[in-house]
């Protein structure tokens, strides 16, 4: 469902390679983590997977689609949660949910329903008619999780989903990503919080200085450490790489 062909990215500003012929393919089902230390290319690599941002060079294919000649059809599928929460303020929950839902055209009925039941989960109901700018962190990134859904798309791609969440709401996140996935479609997540990754995904990438470092099963990674745990395992493969790019 998600196919990244040998893509690099280059700063002009410093001329570091954020990214560096990075290869990936995850299936329809797979709850995919990946992680790496901060300036590893994570966000890079999400911000080309969404198209914010092209690739100096690869290919990128989302369910079938193109990003480059096929980008609008590519990124109808995706819903994007990215890291932090910039929002208009001046909108109530409710004006910022029917805003995203009509970007993605998304029925009454369709956003009635989707509306109702993640504000249900997420306990935003007497919040929801409220301006945003008086929301907390917290608040702030169950309306993005909620507005990035609305238009129930098969690939998520969320770039650090649970920060600012009390525990209820991420615990109750990733059961619907874990749903997400046992209906057949694709999580593809980044997350600091290596406990996470370790007990929810299906298969987990570790990425370096812009290359896979490592990929597979928790027990592939281990490759004969029996034992060890995902976090062992990351500062093995990894070093420190400086500023998030």
């Amino acid at each position: 469902m998600i196919d990244l062909q040998h893509i690099t990215k280059t700063y002009a500003k410093n001329n570091k390679k954020a990214v560096d012929d990075l290869t990936l393919h995850i299936e329809g089902g797979e709850l995919y983590g990946f992680i790496g230390p901060n300036g590893a290319g994570k966000t890079t690599t999400i911000k080309m997977m969404t198209g914010i941002l092209r690739p100096d060079s690869g290919d990128i294919t989302m369910a079938g689609h193109r990003m480059d000649s096929e980008r609008l059809q590519a990124q109808r599928l995706i819903g994007f949660v990215p890291d932090g929460n910039d929002l208009y303020d001046r909108l109530s929950g409710m004006e910022y949910l029917n805003f995203m839902a009509d970007i993605y055209q998304v029925s009454a009925q369709q956003r009635k329903a989707h509306i109702e039941k993640y504000l249900s989960i997420f306990s935003l109901e007497d919040a929801i008619n409220n301006q945003i700018r008086s929301y907390s962190k917290g608040m702030k990134q169950k309306l993005v999780v909620i507005g990035a859904l609305i238009h129930n798309p098969p690939i998520w791609i969320l770039d650090e989903p649970l920060g600012g969440l009390d525990p209820r709401a991420a615990h109750l996140l990733k059961e619907e990503m874990i749903r997400h996935c046992q209906a057949g479609n694709t999580v593809f997540f980044s997350t600091h919080v290596l406990e996470v990754a370790e007990k929810l995904c299906t298969r987990i990438g570790v990425v370096a200085h812009g290359k896979l470092a490592a990929q597979g099963t928790l027990e592939e990674l281990r490759s004969g450490e029996v034992g060890a745990s995902l976090e062992e395992l990351f500062l093995e493969l990894t070093d420190d790489g400086g500023e998030e790019v």
